[in-house]
Parts: C-alpha cells; structure tokens; sequence
C-alpha cells in the first residue's frame, strides 16, 4: 500500500543549509547587542555553509560580502534589534540570488509560442517536457503539442511519445525519418495548420558538453526561433550545473533554467549558483519522479525554507490542490462535536500521503527542523504512516467509530489481519489519543495558524516575521 506523491526519505531539499544556518541564527536570536566580532563569525559561519552546500565560490563571496555591507552600511548592530535585522537581511540576499520574484514563462502571444529544452543526457529532460506539458494543460487552456529532435538516443522518440499519452497531449510523430532540421520545421508547419498554441521541442543530450551537440543546438535554436529557452539541470549536480548552464547559454540565449531531482538535494548549490552565473531565472523544479511532482520556483519561499521559516504558502496551495474540500469541512464538523473518529484518522493520513508525507508538510511548517529529526530518528516515515492505514483497515466500523472497545482479544485480531504486531496496534491508538488532543488545540486556534505553544515545543521560538 502506498500513498501517492509520497516521499519515503526524511531528508529534504536544502536540508544541509537548513541545518547550518539554523546554529547560525540561533547563535544571534535574542541579543540585544552585536559586536563587529560576532559579525564577524557570522559572516564567516555563513561562508562555511554556502561552501559546504557546494555553492560556487564566486556567489560565496558575492553574499557574504553584500551581507556584511548592508549590515554596517545600515548600522544594524546599532539598533534596537540587531538579530531580527541581520535575519532580515540574510533572508533578502538569499531571495536575490535565488532570483528575486518568481519568472513565468512568456505565454502571451496570440500566435504560436515556441519553447526550446536543452541539457545534457542524463539530466531529466525528457521527463521534464512531459511534467512542464502537464502543469500548462492543469494550469492553462493552451493546446500543447511536444516534439523531440532527439534522433540519437535509442528510444527517445518513443519515450516521449509514451509520456505524451500518459498526461493526453499531442505529439508530433515522424518515426525518426526526418534530419533533426526537418524535424523542426515540419513541427512548426504541423502545428500551425493544427491550431496549437505552444510546441515543446525536445534536442538530444550528451554525456558531456562537445562541439557537435552545441553546433546541432545552435542550427536548432536558428530554425526554431524559440520565445523560451530552458535548460534543464539536475540538482544533484552543485555547482556543476551553474557551470552547464553557463556554456549553454554561450551557445544560445536561455532564458530560464529547470532543475531536476531537487527532492534528492540536501545542499542546495545548484539553486544557489545558476541564477547568479547564468543570468537566467529558475522558472521550474522538479520534485520527485511522479508526472505531478513539478512546481513553478518561487525564490522567497524557498529562502524562508533554507532559514527554517517555512512555507505556509507553498503548504496551503498544496492543500487546496490535493484535499477534499467537502471532506474537511464535514470533518471540521465532527471535530467541533467532538466526534473525531479512526475513519476520519485515516482520511487524515491519506490526505497527508497526498501532501508529500510527514516531511513534505514539516518542511513547510516554520520553525520545525526540530521536529522532522524526531520523526525521523522514531522511524516515523510514510512506510510507518502505510503500515498505521493498513491496521484502521484491519478494524471493525463498530472499532474505527469507539476505540476504546478494542481490548487485547481484538487487538491480537487486527494485528493479524493487517501484518503487524500488537504493539504497533497499541501504538497507533496512542497516537490517535494525541492526535484527538491535536484537534482540540488546532479547533481553538481558529484563523491563526499553528499555536504558538505548539511551535516552541517543536523547537523554541520561531523566527518572527520581518517585512
């Protein structure tokens, strides 16, 4: 049994940073006073950090001398509260590197809108079309038509027709008996007198970076006349795909960057670099292997994760994407009466696996690093989660509705029936006591978010909101 875009691996993305420089601003929280010395060590900690997540030396110095800069230009260890400050502008420096605002790609024309992809073999390109071409068909009301040039790769026409017919979008089929020119000529020629409004053109890729790809490009980028160029790049690569993208982009004009794999990226250095070396914005990522797994990059709020801010915004888009609205209010109905059973305990779950599991909602959630460790170090991962299901699944509705029935006789039954132990029965009730508990607190905190209480137990005082 298994939940759908569920994670199976506590480690998150950017977990690295947001380790370190958690020490770094809980070694400031709470000072009154500065001196230029512990500016000093923290600008130098904030070094150790960016270098260790493999963030290219030339951003390195780039934040931190800006950081300090801003610090002493605007007198921050003077004032009345010099830790929220250098936070604050901590935070803004990650943002502009990040690249600032979040860059859509360019949909307007009335016309056809042309998007060239690009990358190295290897790098998820192929996969990313697909995802890409999925998000404009949820989000848009575009008639996508996806293409590839690809006429090297054994089975790449044939992966990405496939892709096509998973997520229902047009592909252009030519059975690779054109040249890599024709292809995309009689692409656009296909569209046109088809009505499209967007074609996705996929070109081949390389074990590395040689003279005949970035010529074969070039031809490509000349014919295809694209508005968007994307580069696609694996996360798991640091620095190294800053590096990538900038040789591409002297090849051709990119103008945006996807990165792949960034689930599995605990540093965070190819995030960190691309913008700043390439120009080019992070338009999208991509989050997991699931078609559904892509989002559009949104520089604030993956800075507020990096800081252990979390990402209220990110989690409530998430929510409304994936929860039954007509089901939580029926359940917020019962929890009022106080009538919170083990159906709606599984429900509960379920909508949680939809979420990206246990740490995919605390990776949103400020202030709750803490937290995940805890989970993770009490084996609490979505295969616990699974096995809690598999057990509600085992119970009687007469059990599911009145715990407090299920006695050892009946315990010794539902471990049977769901593959388990009793303990683990015994534990899940447990829980399910505290999760009653939970609801309780969450019905009394109405609009507010999360209590405060909750949070310091989870791990002390969050970082205050400072714009």
């Amino acid at each position: 049994m298994s939940c759908p875009g569920v994670s199976l691996v506590f480690e998150n993305m950017f977990d690295t940073l947001n380790d370190k420089f958690d020490k770094i601003v809980r070694s400031i929280r709470g000072k009154a006073v500065i001196s230029e010395a512990d500016l000093d060590s923290t600008i130098r900690e904030i070094r150790i950090a960016l270098l260790e997540a493999d963030v290219a030396l030339t951003v390195v110095k780039q934040f931190t001398s800006s950081v300090k800069d801003k610090i002493l230009g605007k007198e921050v260890l003077k004032t009345i509260k010099p830790d929220q400050m250098i936070i604050k502008l901590v935070q803004d420096e990650l943002v502009e590197i990040l690249g600032s605002n979040n860059q859509p790609l360019e949909l307007t024309r009335l016309d056809l809108t042309k998007i060239l992809f690009c990358g190295l073999q290897g790098s998820g390109k192929t996969t990313t079309i697909a995802k890409l071409a999925n998000h404009l068909k949820k989000t848009s009301k575009k008639k996508i038509l996806l293409s590839s040039t690809d006429i090297y790769r054994p089975a790449a026409q044939e992966q990405l027709k496939v892709l096509s017919q998973q997520i229902d979008v047009s592909f252009f089929d030519h059975n690779n008996t054109l040249s890599v020119k024709d292809i995309t000529n009689e692409t656009i020629k296909y569209a046109e007198k088809n009505l499209f409004d967007v074609i996705l053109l996929d070109t081949s890729g390389r074990q590395v970076i040689d003279q005949k790809l970035m010529n074969e490009l070039i031809s490509i980028d000349k014919d295809f006349q694209p508005q968007e160029t994307l580069l696609v790049a694996d996360a798991l690569t640091g620095q190294d795909a800053a590096n990538i993208a900038k040789s591409f982009g002297e090849a051709i004009n990119i103008t945006g960057s996807i990165l792949t794999r960034i689930d599995g990226d605990s540093r965070g250095g190819a995030a960190l670099s691309i913008k700043t070396i390439t120009g080019a914005p992070i338009k999208f990522i991509g989050t997991g292997e699931k078609i559904d797994n892509f989002e559009a990059f949104y520089p604030e709020r993956i800075a507020n994760r990096i800081l252990g801010m979390g990402d209220i915004v990110s989690l409530v888009e998430k929510a409304s994407e994936n929860i039954n609205q007509d089901e939580m209010e029926l359940m917020a109905k019962k929890m009022a009466k106080g009538k919170f059973d083990l159906e709606d305990f599984t429900k509960q779950l379920k909508q949680m696996g939809k979420m990206g599991g246990v740490s995919g909602i605390l990776s949103m959630l400020p202030g709750v690093s803490k937290a995940q460790k805890q989970l993770a170090e009490n084996n609490i991962s979505d295969d616990f989660i699974n096995s809690q299901i598999a057990i509600i699944n085992s119970m009687t509705k007469k059990e599911r509705a009145d715990p407090n029935i299920i006695k050892a006789s009946r315990k010794i039954r539902i471990s049977k029936g769901s593959g388990t132990r009793v303990q683990d029965v015994n534990k899940l009730l447990k829980q399910f006591l505290q999760s009653q508990k939970m609801m309780k607190k969450m019905k009394s905190m109405g609009k507010r978010g999360l209590p405060n209480d909750l949070l310091q137990k989870l791990q002390g005082t969050p970082p205050s909101k400072l714009n």
